[in-house]
């Protein structure tokens, strides 16, 4: 295999191009209530410190390091792993990784797409007043009304899909590219704009304590694995995205800059969240701690309450869609691109048989808050099983796998050469990282999400 290989697919024009991709297929839902909840649960300030210190040492490596076997590999997830098995003289069963990856972003796709679709829906309902002078009981109603109808949930969860299919169709440079080149300023925008509103409000100092106050009496070693989880799957490591966002890029760009710039904006946004969202919160006597509620039941309250919460209660919903949208096209991708490589279909009868796979495992979703609620399985209903099963299983073994393979079985000459790094203290720095430090701590997180520690 030689590494001057360029994908079938195409490549990103610029470093630009890549670092809004990548930086869209991290930036999701989680950035924008889960951080800032976590936060607040788990120490504030002192939490972020321990945080940011594992996305440098754990999140970033692993990312360097999927971006780089992707780069070399220049396939989808599988071929790219069968490929670097044969040119590291070991097991073809390390394809099984991508596999891993390619399975787990159509289950995941499958139940954000559900999910999204409620920001959708909240849209529309922010933009015709429905939350305008509602009481806390009026707007718990509302939600609960909405996701046990079927057919609204169905409805939404369509659109999201359709605008999905109708993006990855067009490929790398005329859909992927172009999309996240509108998505990610758009964002940032938004954010910008719900920002300075905050800075208004009377709770946007206590908002600021609440998040960044350091107290590492509250910190406990429980929430130092939950920081540890939250760098890692914030990137969306362990799911083939990166892999696959990574054979689209160009040689002369360095992998290691570049994910050092997208681990940071991803950082920011999820920081910017919280310094948005606590302020609100605060302002109206709600409760910091409402987790997934916190979007869809607490914050219309208090966006129907306040003045301008009209327009940016539309803002906000907008912000969650546009960051579901940027994850959504990664999650799909590297299914699409091993249809396309492994099945000769064409780019857009891929994109069809990948979307439409994932509508219908939304169904298991949507039903779990409805007709099969009452279905339960080890305690949790099927969405819930579904999530653990994914986030909690799945993505750990697939970034554990991803540390193990790239620090211990590839050429670490190949390694150099791909990353390119401006000295070898540098590559020193980073392959004792993701050999030693980063495989620890992932399994650590494993054991915690799975309740041995």
């Amino acid at each position: 295999m030689t590494n001057i290989k360029k994908s079938i697919h195409g490549e990103w024009s610029s470093r630009t191009a890549f670092i809004l991709a990548a930086t869209g297929s991290a930036v999701g839902l989680g950035n924008i209530w889960k951080f800032p909840y976590i936060t607040g649960e788990n120490g504030g300030g002192a939490f972020v410190l321990v945080y940011l210190l594992c996305v440098a040492l754990i999140g970033i490596p692993i990312f360097i390091a999927e971006s780089m076997m992707g780069r070399r590999g220049r396939e989808n997830p599988v071929n790219t792993m069968l490929n670097l098995s044969t040119e590291a003289n070991t097991t073809p069963q390390w394809q099984y990784v991508g596999w891993l990856g390619i399975i787990a972003g159509l289950l995941i796709l499958s139940y954000y797409s559900v999910i999204a679709g409620w920001a959708s829906a909240y849209v529309v309902k922010a933009f015709v007043g429905d939350f305008i002078n509602t009481d806390a009981a009026q707007v718990q109603q509302l939600f609960d009304q909405f996701i046990k109808s079927p057919l609204q949930l169905i409805f939404w969860h369509s659109v999201m899909m359709l605008t999905t299919l109708i993006i990855v169709a067009r490929g790398v440079g005329e859909g992927l590219e172009k999309s996240v080149r509108f998505l990610m300023p758009s964002l940032f925008a938004l954010l910008i704009l719900l920002l300075m509103y905050a800075m208004t409000t009377k709770g946007y100092f206590q908002g600021l304590h609440f998040l960044f106050n350091v107290d590492f009496s509250k910190l406990t070693g429980k929430g130092v694995l939950i920081a540890m989880g939250q760098a890692f799957f914030s990137l969306g490591l362990g799911m083939g995205c990166v892999m696959v966002y990574g054979a689209y890029l160009p040689k002369d760009i360095s992998i290691a800059k570049t994910s050092i710039i997208i681990a940071a904006v991803d950082t920011v946004v999820a920081l910017l969240a919280g310094i948005i969202i606590f302020p609100i919160v605060f302002s109206n006597n709600l409760n910091p701690s409402a987790g997934p509620g916190l979007i869809f039941e607490t914050l219309p309250l208090a966006f129907g309450n306040m003045t301008g919460g009209w327009l940016f209660g539309v803002l906000f919903f907008i912000i969650l869609v546009f960051a579901a949208l940027s994850s959504a096209i990664a999650l799909i991708e590297p299914a699409i691109a091993w249809l396309i490589e492994n099945r000769n279909l064409s780019r857009k009868l891929a994109s069809l048989y990948a979307c439409t796979a994932s509508w219908g495992l939304g169904l298991i979703t949507i039903f779990s808050f409805n007709v099969w609620s009452d279905i339960k399985l080890f305690g949790q209903n099927l969405f819930e099983l579904l999530d653990f099963l994914t986030s909690n299983i799945m993505l750990p073994l697939g970034g554990l796998a991803i540390a193990v393979f790239s620090g211990w079985l590839m050429n670490a000459q190949h390694s150099q050469q791909e990353l390119n790094l401006v000295s070898d203290n540098h590559f020193k720095i980073w392959h004792f990282l993701i050999k030693y430090i980063a495989p620890i701590a992932v399994f650590l997180v494993f054991l915690q999400v799975m309740g041995i520690i």
